[in-house]
């Protein structure tokens, strides 16, 4: 009887337990939930109609109060994980965006191969339909755990910028432009091998189908393939002969993965490695990447197969990610914009590690511009952010305006910074006399 009574005490003290649980993490949930609503609207065209509910305040670490009985906001869906023909794409940036919106994608993260000349289209497209966009890129590199060519493993690494983009634009863009320039020589080496298995395809054709000034990939070779009669579809094409290792794959000019990782650290941005499922020794690969300042991995898939992934995830302290990688290929198989839903807690931690990153680097960019105005300096900030001026013409206040789109992104505590104050000021200072604006404004103070 005494063992039956003990058991008894033991389960209700277990339910007890997990009603106190489920009370907190609701609380977290609604925490959470508040704070990225208000940050998504906060650069929205169209914000959604305001709820019942009396807006929350937010603190340094970014927790937010909640009032018991308040009905919640919309929960946001982020997309993290998408690509435009500017890589290997089907769609433009404004047609992904304008999917997106269809689809409910609140925030959206434009990540093309190797590539960020699709954000300004995607900028002008999210404006219209009130969608933020995180400026992305998934850089291509490999791993090899003794810099051996004959060990290396391709590895996809995701960064994720602030509203300027990059601090050192210029070393980011170089190593981009040299992964490029691979690409062609690459793709040239796996048309003489597809051509010695009797496979042949023309370099015109191949081009044609990148689109023009895209460097050729994989999917484009396959999609010539496909077009050319010699596969049935784009996974027979993968699997039999582009697959990392195969009978037709080549290498390009792709940094090491921890180098690349290093610079996105670098750059004022948020690292994640992509799609780790294939990966054949993922483990090695993501201890070292940690080491180097990796920040996430991509956990949740539409499938819902992660458990492994979120272990590892678990065991090397790594955000937990995830989207749906859309190209827009229109199959069955593929994964629609919006199809990985976040758990909006992983959406907090994400906004919570990022928001201090993106914090420094627009501090270091305005205060950069403020410091040394120049013309190069205007346009990499305005590839990143919009303003509307009748007629493509400039502003006199050019620069001021610049600082309160950038300073959209903060929060009210981190605008009333006497830093971020001082910048803005400073920035005020500066005049654009040439009133039809780049590419020759004059600028002075």
């Amino acid at each position: 009887m005494n063992g039956i009574s003990n058991s008894k005490r033991e389960r209700r003290r277990k339910k007890r337990t997990n009603k106190k649980n489920n009370r907190r993490t609701t609380a977290e949930q609604a925490a959470a939930l508040r704070w990225i609503g208000e940050w998504v609207s906060l650069a929205s065209s169209s914000p959604p109609p305001p709820q019942p509910s009396t807006p929350s305040s937010v603190s340094d670490d970014f927790q937010v109060s909640v009032t018991r009985k308040q009905s919640l906001p919309e929960r946001p869906a982020f997309e993290l994980h998408s690509h435009s023909f500017y890589s290997d794409g089907y769609l433009s940036p404004s047609a992904l965006v304008e999917r997106a919106h269809r689809n409910g994608v609140r925030v959206l993260a434009l990540t093309d191969h190797d590539t960020m000349a699709g954000i300004p289209e995607a900028l002008q497209a999210a404006y219209k339909f009130g969608i933020r966009i995180i400026p992305g890129v998934e850089i291509s590199a490999v791993f090899s755990p003794r810099r051996e060519s004959a060990s290396e493993e391709p590895v996809h690494i995701l960064a994720y910028y602030g509203s300027c983009g990059p601090v050192g634009f210029e070393e980011l863009d170089n190593c981009l432009s040299s992964i490029r320039d691979g690409r062609y020589t690459r793709a040239k080496t796996m048309l003489l091998k597809l051509r010695s298995l009797k496979m042949p395809l023309k370099w015109e054709h191949l081009v044609k189908i990148a689109g023009n000034g895209v460097a050729p990939g994989r999917l484009h070779v396959a999609r010539a393939m496909v077009e050319a009669g010699h596969v049935e579809n784009l996974k027979q094409a993968f699997s039999r002969y582009l697959f990392d290792g195969g009978p037709a794959y080549a290498r390009g000019n792709e940094p090491h993965a921890e180098e690349v990782v290093k610079l996105i650290c670098r750059t004022g941005g948020v690292a994640a490695l992509a799609h780790p499922w294939a990966l054949k020794s993922p483990i090695p690969i993501i201890r070292s990447l940690k080491a180097a300042g990796l920040h996430g991995i991509e956990v949740y898939r539409s499938d819902g197969k992660f458990a492994a992934f979120s272990d590892l995830a678990d065991t090397y302290g790594l955000l937990k990610l995830g989207g749906s990688d859309y190209h827009g290929r229109g199959g069955h198989d593929e994964s629609d914009l919006g199809s990985v839903n976040l758990p909006i807690l992983t959406v907090y931690e994400f906004m919570k590690l990022a928001r201090p990153i993106w914090c420094n680097a627009i501090r270091d960019i305005l205060q950069s511009l403020a410091d040394a105005p120049s013309n190069s300096k205007l346009e990499r900030i305005l590839k990143f952010g919009r303003l509307k001026y009748p007629k493509g013409e400039m502003s006199p206040s050019c620069c001021k305006d610049i600082a309160d789109l950038c300073y959209s992104w903060l929060t009210d505590e981190e605008k009333q910074s006497i830093e971020f104050e001082a910048i803005r000021c400073k920035l005020s200072d500066i005049v654009i006399h040439n009133s039809n604006g780049f590419p020759n404004p004059v600028i002075s103070r």
